[in-house]
């Protein structure tokens, strides 16, 4: 795999990651680097304490496949620092393609993770409608308030970051969901020194902490576990809606409006009920072009893999 095509992947993940409902836990396993990732991360351990002492920095390096994880996290970084303006922008002015665009991630990336299940059974499905349940419970939940201060930051960042590398939990979702959202998207366009190495420090704790028990999950019970994200993933469509009417307003801790509650409505009854254009044939042509981004990521990876098996 060359460098190229893992920063390409990395600024795929990190697109995903900005936008709530969306996972770039997702977009790697489309992509055919999900397993490569989490390997490569399990392996910071304090093994590498004894590699390094035996065999030197070169050898540590190697063994948690140094290369790959700088340039995917390059990438990552860089989607996040470039888009974080563009989707702030598109979030307030253009609603509906947006989130009709990440709509469709979401259909077409359900569609790739049900590939992946080798084997249906009864467990699998109680698995799926957990997921669903679970996920959906999550979306009607009213956003917690927490102030962003360097502890909730700090935490937000270790639970967020464990939604980030799953297939079907959007990172950002949950920073939503805890009320960091906003200031943490904030200090990525503002590029806040402080918040985002607070952040980045949450990060790394969660990220090194669950990484292990995933793997462990993964390794013995891959298709309830696949058919568990798959439902999470579900679960958020609701979420992801692109037309929604809000009933209650908030105020952030920026002190600006946000929505607290909103219903979802169909895009016929949206123009009477709003006022606003419903933007029908906009939503439509964003959705085919997410599912077209999907089709061609997941065609790149059947043939990289192809490849590699010759």
């Amino acid at each position: 795999m060359s460098k190229v095509s893992i920063f390409l992947k990395g600024m795929a993940m990190g697109a995903a990651d900005v936008v709530p409902g969306v996972s770039g836990g997702t977009i790697a396993f489309i992509t055919g680097i999900y397993d490569t990732l989490l390997g490569s991360i399990s392996r910071i351990t304090p093994r590498l304490i004894g590699i390094i002492r035996k065999d030197g920095l070169k050898a540590a390096f190697e063994y948690i496949n140094g290369t790959f994880l700088i340039v995917l996290l390059a990438g990552i970084l860089t989607s996040i620092f470039t888009l974080a303006r563009v989707i702030t922008w598109m979030l307030h002015t253009h609603p509906i393609p947006l989130w009709s665009f990440f709509f469709g991630l979401i259909i077409i990336s359900v569609n790739h993770m049900f590939k992946q299940i080798e084997h249906w059974n009864v467990s699998r499905f109680i698995a799926l409608l957990v997921g669903i349940a679970f996920s959906y419970s999550i979306t009607v939940l009213q956003p917690l308030n927490l102030e962003p201060t360097s502890i909730n930051i700090l935490l937000a960042g270790s639970i967020a970051i464990c939604a980030m590398i799953l297939p079907g939990i959007s990172g950002s979702f949950i920073l939503l969901m805890l009320g960091m959202y906003a200031p943490i998207l904030a200090a990525a366009k503002s590029i806040d020194v402080v918040t985002l190495t607070t952040f980045a420090a949450g990060c790394a704790i969660g990220l090194l902490t669950f990484s292990h028990v995933l793997t462990w999950v993964l390794r013995h019970y891959r298709d309830i576990t696949l058919t568990f994200l798959t439902g999470l993933m579900i679960g958020t469509l609701g979420k992801v809606w692109p037309w929604k009417e809000t009933l209650t307003w908030r105020t952030d801790s920026s002190g600006l409006e946000v929505p607290l509650l909103e219903r979802n409505l169909s895009p016929f009854s949206f123009e009477d009920i709003t006022g606003q254009p419903a933007l029908l044939a906009y939503a439509i042509v964003a959705m085919l072009a997410a599912i077209a981004l999907i089709l061609v990521l997941e065609k790149a990876a059947n043939k990289t893999t192809k490849s590699h098996n010759l």
